[in-house]
């Protein structure tokens, strides 16, 4: 079985969405065999990959980086999203975090890097703006001679 882990920003700028998503939809859909996914279900990247994975067929853990983790889903629509997709995962993956922190976010963005075949980055490739960003997942992952494919749309910028 083929895993692929995800990292990327919660913010996809809407001239760019388009483009990613036909990106993540050809490297998730039409795989020969079976295929795991491994996201942390944050809003943006991480919902959209899971989503699309999960119509390509796609096996979808979720690793949760706190026990408060749900507290985060702060705007209307973004806890049901994820209450959505986390009722389609075969498997579940808790931190041993009892709060959503920097540290509890690059555990999960860790543990996504460790247990993944290749790790998909929805990045504009600038630096993490915190501890357990997508830069710095991206750059653990690379440290760990791991393959990471980045997604995104040339010449835009998250906001």
């Amino acid at each position: 079985m083929k895993r692929i882990g995800v990292t990327g920003h919660r913010h996809i700028p809407s001239e760019a969405l388009e483009e990613i998503r036909a990106g993540l939809r050809s490297l998730l859909c039409g795989h020969d065999g079976s295929l795991e996914v491994l996201s942390s279900l944050a809003v943006g990247a991480d919902q959209l990959f899971a989503a699309i994975a999960l119509e390509c067929g796609a096996s979808l853990t979720v690793v949760i980086p706190s026990g408060d983790y749900e507290t985060g889903f702060a705007e209307p629509g973004e806890l049901a999203r994820y209450q959505g997709l986390k009722g389609q995962a075969a498997q579940e993956v808790r931190m041993d975090f009892p709060h959503a922190t920097d540290e509890a976010y690059y555990a999960a963005g860790a543990y996504i890097a460790d247990n993944c075949d290749r790790l998909v980055a929805v990045w504009d490739g600038r630096p993490a703006r915190g501890l357990g960003g997508t830069g710095d997942i991206v750059q653990y992952a690379r440290s760990l001679g791991k393959s990471v494919t980045v997604v995104w749309c040339d010449g835009v910028r998250r906001p």
